[in-house]
């Protein structure tokens, strides 16, 4: 059986600056504050929260693999804001990309018991390998099917000869 192509969309930091350009207009706030989920949401996070001069800037950490192909049944949260910096306020959660959703999703669930109102935020929305048919981010900025590779990733997967030896 033949194995089956995975399209690949390739960013730049010029594509990432169109990206957020797109999701900024449709942002609703004002906002509390920003959680940036880690490691995707960091670079679009810092972005968000400098055009819109947020100040409060809250991180999750969730760790839903422990091994490659390896998915936990449950998240385990490595980081995550108290109760009491959530409670009653209006929170921006952003990430890179919305691929099965249940990163953000459980972010979500986690800042709503926490008794704040989050709103979601991503670059990509994959709504086929959505995992949660009756939701969705509030705002992204584009549509895909595609692998994503960002430029803050380190395996980039880009043949070698297309590497500039002058910038090793």
């Amino acid at each position: 059986m033949k194995p089956v192509e995975v399209e690949k969309e390739i960013l730049s930091w010029a594509d990432v600056d169109a990206l957020v350009d797109h999701l900024l207009p449709q942002l609703g706030g004002p906002y509390d504050a920003l959680m940036i989920i880690t490691r995707g949401g960091l670079v679009p996070g810092g972005l968000i929260c400098e055009a819109l001069d947020i100040r409060h800037i809250l991180t999750a950490s969730v760790q839903f693999y422990s091994g490659i192909k390896q998915t936990l049944a449950w998240p385990i949260f490595l980081q995550f804001p108290s109760d009491a910096l959530l409670l009653d306020k209006h929170i921006l959660v952003v990430d890179d990309i919305w691929d099965s959703g249940r990163t953000i999703m459980t972010v979500r669930g986690r800042i709503e018991t926490a008794g704040g109102r989050p709103e979601l935020a991503v670059l990509h929305y994959k709504p086929a390998q959505s995992l949660f048919s009756d939701a969705a981010p509030d705002y992204y900025a584009a549509l895909t099917n595609a692998w994503v590779i960002y430029p803050w990733e380190r395996e980039r997967d880009i043949p070698s000869a297309a590497i500039i030896p002058e910038l090793l």
